[in-house]
């Protein structure tokens, strides 16, 4: 008996510390599954978390590219120019419209409702919604009264363009001004001697005079100019364009322009800061923006047939509202310069001035008033340098070539052609200046925020003449924008992301 109770103690004892190790094995378990829960429990939180941040910021991307995406096509198609048209076709032109847009690209891109069985086979782990989102910067391509379009113009071209033009352009442009050849001088001065000589021939003209003994012959004066004086009074396309049918009657109504809108402050402003380039870079910026302009606006000899006007590089030197007030402008400028730099050379050459001396004295010797002689010295060297260059302007708009300085060779017209003013010659090709190239002294000469904003008016006015843009305005053209956006989760999350998003 002592035996088998012993063995059953012994046994009750074994099966007591069996359950004592499971004990402790329970409270183990308990323990590290609590631990391990929680750090289960930790890590989803933190991939929900950064999930839902990666999410955030690729959803407030992408939803920034598309609108960057819905770039204006007809500017870009004819002017290379990127920019969001905040009016999208219709007549409200505003920052809330591309907000609206934006809008719409977070929340559709955020959610789940366009994926197939969404509701059966995908559960939304991030619950992420849009909260708000608003632009809260932009930059317009007029701001700056025109300086964003013109740094966007010049980006457009910019590895194109060598500069080597450059500096041969900044010495036909220290030639013209050391030499004022814009200042039209001559012209005042040939009136000038004008009126002095039709003051003596109004006073001698039909008086009698004695040529020899008893003799008497009445006295008949007349300008030696006077043929090359009348047509000139033609006007200069008359004289230049042998048809005048073939230029453009086009007509730019420029009320409700973006040039005059900025007149009247009512155009739409940008908020964001923009550093205006150095002086250096100021001068390139701005021979490159000139380039720019020749390169996507016609001309005359190099029309666009839709454009709004056909010689848009002369409105922009002119500024009239017409072709045919341009291109007159810009030949009467032109006509201007190069009768300055003929007047140069004839002053110069010791062989033409000897003719002009004979010319004049001859014909002072036959009306017999040798106190006319400097005077008509003076109108004759006018009038065949005026000839001259109206045979130079013909040439140059024909797509010839005339230098800014003539020598022997270059020299066209003789005197006596010159003085019968028939200006009927054939023009030649030549070397030296194009027409472009005197187009491009004038642009110099003009003020940079004038040409920025003429070349505005005209990017406007072509592309309201497409299909579907009428209602289309630089100043509502963006080229950049910053967002503020606002994200929320179901699981109390939020997330605040600005990002700039700008065409480069």
């Amino acid at each position: 008996m002592k035996n088998r109770v012993f063995i059953y103690c012994e046994r009750k004892g074994h099966g007591a510390a069996e359950q004592i190790d499971n004990a402790y094995l329970t409270v183990c378990l308990a323990l590290c599954l609590a631990v391990i829960l929680s750090l289960c429990l930790t890590l989803i939180d933190g991939a929900r978390r950064n999930g839902a941040r990666l999410e955030a910021e690729c959803v407030a991307d992408i939803g920034l590219q598309s609108i960057m995406a819905e770039y204006h096509r007809e500017l870009m198609k004819q002017y290379n120019l990127f920019a969001i048209d905040a009016s999208y076709g219709t007549a409200s032109c505003s920052k809330a419209n591309t907000e609206a847009h934006l809008k719409n690209y977070l929340t559709k891109n955020l959610s789940y409702g366009d994926i197939l069985f969404s509701d059966v086979f995908y559960r939304d782990f991030l619950a992420l919604r849009l909260e708000q989102a608003n632009l809260t910067k932009v930059s317009i391509l007029t701001d700056q009264k025109g300086a964003v379009f013109r740094k966007r113009a010049v980006e457009a071209v910019k590895a194109d363009i060598g500069l080597d033009l450059l500096q041969e352009l900044q010495g036909w442009m220290q030639a013209v001004e050391v030499n004022g050849m814009e200042e039209g001088k001559e012209e005042a001065q040939k009136r000038e001697l004008d009126e002095q000589i039709d003051g003596w021939i109004e006073e001698y003209d039909g008086m009698e005079i004695e040529v020899a003994e008893e003799e008497w012959q009445t006295l008949e004066l007349r300008n030696p100019t006077e043929s090359l004086e009348a047509k000139k009074s033609q006007g200069i396309l008359k004289l230049v364009i042998e048809d005048s049918e073939t230029i453009s009657k086009n007509i730019l109504y420029t009320d409700y322009l973006v040039m005059n809108r900025m007149q009247r402050g009512e155009i739409n402003r940008g908020n964001m800061a923009y550093e205006s380039p150095g002086d250096v870079d100021g001068l390139i910026e701005r021979f490159i923006f000139q380039e720019y302009l020749l390169r996507y606006m016609g001309r005359y000899g190099a029309e666009e047939e839709e454009d709004a006007l056909r010689y848009q590089i002369e409105y922009l030197i002119a500024g009239k509202d017409s072709d045919v007030e341009n291109l007159k402008g810009v030949a009467n400028r032109l006509c201007a310069l190069r009768e300055a730099a003929n007047a140069m050379y004839l002053l110069s050459n010791e062989k033409k001035r000897g003719e002009i001396k004979v010319a004049a004295g001859l014909v002072c010797t036959l009306i017999m008033l040798p106190e006319l002689t400097p005077l008509l010295e003076g109108a004759i060297l006018l009038a065949w340098a005026f000839a001259e260059s109206v045979y130079d302007v013909k040439s140059l708009l024909a797509g010839g070539k005339v230098p800014l300085f003539k020598d022997d060779e270059s020299w066209h017209y003789g005197l006596l052609a010159a003085m019968e003013g028939g200006l009927q010659d054939q023009e030649q090709e030549g070397e030296g200046l194009s027409y472009q190239d005197y187009l491009r002294i004038f642009m110099m000469f003009t003020d940079t925020e004038v040409i920025t904003a003429r070349a505005m008016n005209m990017v406007e006015a072509d592309i309201r003449r497409t299909p579907g843009n009428s209602l289309f305005r630089m100043d509502g053209c963006f080229d950049a924008v910053e967002a503020y956006i606002k994200i929320g989760s179901g699981h109390g999350y939020q997330y605040e992301i600005t990002r700039q998003k700008i065409y480069d």
